[in-house]
């Protein structure tokens, strides 16, 4: 089969990326915690207005800390939403949660509070929300709700860097929070994540965690006069050579961010006509919510439809991909317990995604926007 010209996503090289690098070796330390592990943390609290942010080796390990802060026991529960990558709900069954899958708004595919709130147990000890799309949840309604029956507040805040909500932060608003910057995402660095604590009481158990279940970062401030095991842990800690090549892109966060919004608002301005009469339908932004352009996502009117869209485009050149097999219909979900989620079921069998990245030229996008228009009804 021919590959699309235009692909669905181009990984973003910063102009400084390899000055950067060139830069963390010759400091010598290429492990984790060096100079640009250190800057690149301060710069996403800046951007973030988290407590704390520590790099990690991913997105996936960055929630499995989040995990081993809630020390489950076995048959704990943690609410998740179905629709999602299978990171949101392995991270807490690989230690010892049991994932509870709920479904998602049918307007902004987030998770649906109602269904939270019917999900809570006396077993949940958490609730986890993924702002898809980068699109916020709503915080303030899953805040109140995780504050009245004791529970932590995670947000997989994968696809959201740069979102907010009434001008907060998403990563901001839960008690901890993750970040991705898989080559996917709008700042990347191949593979790696970090870790966002808003409560200054998991600091230090986190600092063990992510450094293999030893004290070693106090050692290195001085507080204790050697490093020993301490807790269970694992070696979550980003290479400095990776944090080089992420400060290099946050360096241009800007840039980039308007890059990807030209072609978000050109996709939008283009097809939002179009999918009415075709039957199409666009994820909602509620008032207030600021998203980040991270992709740009069409609900076909059903699978059938969607499936002819995905060929059509391809024949065109142009790549356009459905995303999330509902988790609670997968093999391994299955096992956590039957669930009836109409609305997933639907989303997920009609969404589709456009290719968006910020070096995206403006013919590519006419060339986009003039396949999706000449798509047959």
């Amino acid at each position: 089969m021919t590959l699309p010209d235009i692909p669905f996503n181009r990984p973003y090289m910063a102009t400084r990326a390899l000055e950067f690098m060139a830069d963390a070796a010759e400091r010598g330390h290429l492990s984790g915690d060096g100079h640009y592990t250190r800057v690149g943390s301060e710069t996403l609290r800046g951007l973030t207005g988290s407590g704390r942010v520590m790099l990690t080796t991913s997105c996936t390990h960055a929630l499995e800390m989040c995990a081993l802060l809630l020390d489950l026991d076995p048959g704990d529960e943690v609410i998740v939403p179905s629709f999602t990558f299978v990171s949101t709900a392995n991270a807490f069954a690989l230690h010892g949660g049991r994932p509870v899958f709920v479904d998602i708004d049918p307007s902004t595919w987030n998770i649906d509070v109602a269904e939270v709130e019917r999900a809570i147990s006396p077993r949940t000890r958490a609730i986890v929300v993924v702002h898809y799309g980068g699109v916020g949840c709503d915080m303030r309604r899953l805040r109140s709700l995780a504050d009245q029956h004791g529970l932590v507040l995670i947000e997989d805040n994968a696809h959201g860097l740069g979102a907010s909500i009434d001008g907060q932060p998403l990563g901001s608003l839960g008690d901890m929070a993750t970040l991705s910057f898989h080559e996917t995402k709008n700042i990347q660095c191949g593979e790696g994540g970090a870790l966002l604590l808003n409560d200054e009481r998991h600091v230090e158990r986190a600092e063990i965690i992510r450094e293999k279940g030893t004290d070693r970062s106090r050692f290195f401030r001085g507080q204790v006069d050697k490093y020993s095991w301490v807790s269970l842990g694992s070696s979550f800690l980003m290479s400095d050579l990776l944090a080089a090549f992420l400060c290099s892109q946050l360096e241009e966060f800007e840039l980039i961010q308007a890059g990807r919004s030209r072609v978000w608002n050109a996709y939008r301005q283009g097809l939002a006509e179009w999918a009415v009469d075709a039957g199409f339908q666009l994820q909602r932004c509620p008032d207030g919510y600021r998203h980040p352009s991270h992709l740009f996502a069409l609900l076909a009117p059903d699978l059938e439809v969607r499936t002819r869209f995905i060929v059509h485009m391809r024949t065109k050149g142009i790549a356009a991909l459905f995303h999330y097999v509902p988790l609670h219909s997968s093999p391994q979900g299955r096992l956590f317990g039957a669930a009836e989620l109409p609305v997933t079921d639907r989303v997920s069998e009609r969404l589709v995604r456009l290719p968006l990245y910020s070096l995206l030229s403006e013919s590519e996008v006419e060339r986009v926007l003039e396949a999706a228009l000449s798509f047959p009804r």
